[in-house]
């Protein structure tokens, strides 16, 4: 059975290395979501290409339709349904892109937080105390959403309108070449005007935030610091600071107006003057122009509504390649994330295979051990002190070294052992069984009072959630209550000395060997504190004990200076 045992814990391991080399990178987790959801993916492409090529139609059906008519035949009946059929079948192909693309956009996103928060619950406490808050979550929310654009409306997107413009181009160009001519010249101009004005505006808008942001914040400010402001007599600088930003605000948005309100009028009158100019050159009479720009009535509809056509996917192009840089940026700034260092799986397998109960040597080990959490300042420098298994001792000394025997961060010099097992190394999994910690206040988790206790771990049992509560005085509480352990808890349920009776009750729950106590009792009046360490009493029979204290009530067995 231990031989299956490793043997299953090798494989676990294994596996994981594989997953995170396979999955923690933007582009493999975004191929193995078009893998797995292939039947969507191919969904996508024949709605893309459908759309693109079903638009085509309904100008060459009614080309025809003008021509039959200026010729006097009676025009088939069948030339309107296939118009309209085209008509049809093109705007639900372009509905079906936009729907399905806004699925795939969704499940690229539960992909990418899924991968995330699997990268984010791993790392090692030292990767994630050098990260900020703000920058850790921007990478699930902004940069993420990012990601999702670079599909519902970039890399899909582009493709689609630079397939439309070449598909209308290439049908121009067997109905009249001298318009195609034209357009060919003319687009590039097109777009240099559209990503320049797109580019001004995004800057216009930019500058527009950043003066909210500036005028928004100064309110507050200034309320917080208005009796300074009375005192020095500064009304009048604060008032011509907030005009400031008002003012940069206005600038910004007169901008972005003047640029919208300039592209379109622009766009409208090119498309009118391309369809005059070959209008003009298709009824000049002259046989050397009519043979680049000549036409008939039907072919004329159709290449203005060509014409018309065009312009729309050059102005989505602009956009889209401004909405594929950002997602870059998003995808730089996420796979930076999945570089953070994790737990090693290899010292925690090595850890799952060798750590048994030894009783030859000293339980905790501090040997030499010199800590700083930045490189130029040493929070612990050369410390050494064992503990016996058994032993009650009390460090008056920083929370730091429970952080250290923890296994949260690694010494800069020194080791730190728990039964002859580097700290650092000992598997999550063993690691409740091992330590009980016990902080200076509670922290709740959503749930009932048996979840605070458990935190959701099956392995503890109701018995043994019923123990640790008895062994507090807790449980005759708890009974009290209508549901009993079942009850929902809120921060009313208990007094400010019952929480910490429910956290002594957590830490003890899974019948640890080490029990680490951090100033349980630096928040309580003397009856609480006297309550809490009765309590302790109890719990600490037959167990390892490292209490930090500063109170000397608190204190328990052998100081240890720290």
């Amino acid at each position: 059975e231990a031989n299956k045992a490793d043997n299953y814990n090798i494989n676990n391991v294994d596996n994981k290395k594989m997953n995170n080399k396979n999955s923690h990178n933007v582009v493999s987790i975004i191929l193995h979501t078009i893998i797995k959801r292939k039947w969507l993916s191919l969904g996508i492409i024949i709605s893309v290409c459908g759309a693109v090529i079903t638009a085509l139609y309904p100008p060459l059906v009614l080309g025809k339709i003008v021509d039959t008519l200026t010729t006097g035949s009676q025009m088939p009946v069948y030339l309107v349904f296939l118009y309209m059929a085209f008509t049809v079948i093109a705007g639900l192909m372009e509905a079906t892109r936009e729907g399905l693309l806004t699925v795939f956009g969704q499940k690229i996103t539960h992909a990418l937080r899924s991968g995330l928060m699997e990268h984010f619950v791993r790392l090692s406490t030292d990767s994630l105390n050098k990260q900020e808050p703000g920058a850790v979550v921007s990478r699930f929310v902004g940069d993420v959403d990012t990601v999702e654009n670079l599909f519902t409306s970039g890399i899909v997107s582009m493709f689609a309108d630079a397939c439309k413009i070449i598909s209308i181009l290439a049908v121009i160009w067997f109905r009249n070449k001298g318009l195609a001519t034209v357009l060919m010249v003319l687009l590039p101009f097109l777009f240099w005007f559209t990503r320049h004005i797109q580019k001004n505006m995004l800057d216009a808008q930019l500058k527009n935030r950043r003066a909210v942001s500036r005028a928004s914040g100064h309110v507050p400010e200034t309320l917080h610091n208005i009796r300074t402001i009375h005192n020095l007599g500064k009304e009048k600088y604060m008032e011509k600071r907030y005009d400031e930003y008002i003012s940069d605000s206005y600038k910004a948005m007169e901008k972005t107006n003047f640029y919208d309100a300039v592209y379109s009028p622009v766009i409208l009158i090119l498309n009118a003057v391309v369809v005059a100019v070959v209008m003009l050159f298709s009824a000049s009479g002259n046989a050397k122009v009519l043979t680049l720009f000549g036409m008939s009535a039907g072919t004329a509809v159709a290449v203005i509504n060509y014409i018309s056509q065009i312009f729309s996917p050059v102005e989505s192009l602009g956009m889209e390649i401004q909405t594929i840089q950002s997602a870059i940026a998003g995808v730089r700034r996420i796979n930076e994330f999945f570089e953070l260092p994790v737990l090693d799986n290899n010292e925690e397998l090595q850890a799952e295979k060798t750590f048994d109960s030894k009783n030859d040597t000293p339980y905790v080990q501090f040997n030499d051990v010199t800590f700083g959490y930045e490189a130029d300042h040493t929070v612990i420098a050369d410390k050494t002190f064992v503990v016996n298994r058994g032993e009650q001792v009390t460090l008056s000394g920083k929370s730091t070294i429970f952080k250290l025997l923890l296994g949260l961060y690694k010494p800069q010099k020194g080791s730190i052992l728990i039964n002859d097992m580097n700290s650092a190394a000992i598997p999550d999994n063993r690691k409740r069984k091992i330590f009980g910690y016990v902080e200076q206040s509670f922290h709740m988790v959503p749930g009932t009072i048996k979840d605070q206790i458990t935190l959701y771990d099956k392995s503890i049992s109701d018995e043994a959630v019923i123990k640790a509560a008895k062994l507090t005085g807790l449980h005759d509480t708890i009974m009290n209550f209508e549901n009993g352990y079942d009850t929902q808890c809120t921060q009313e349920v208990f007094s400010q000395g019952q929480w910490q009776l429910l956290s002594i009750a957590r830490a003890t729950a899974a019948n640890p060997e080490l029990l680490l106590l951090d100033e349980i009792t630096a928040n309580l009046d003397a009856n609480t504190e006297r309550d809490v360490l009765t309590a302790l009493k109890g719990v600490s029979e037959n167990r390892t004990v490292i209490s930090i204290s500063h109170r000397v009530t608190a204190r328990t067995g052998r100081v240890i200076n720290c």
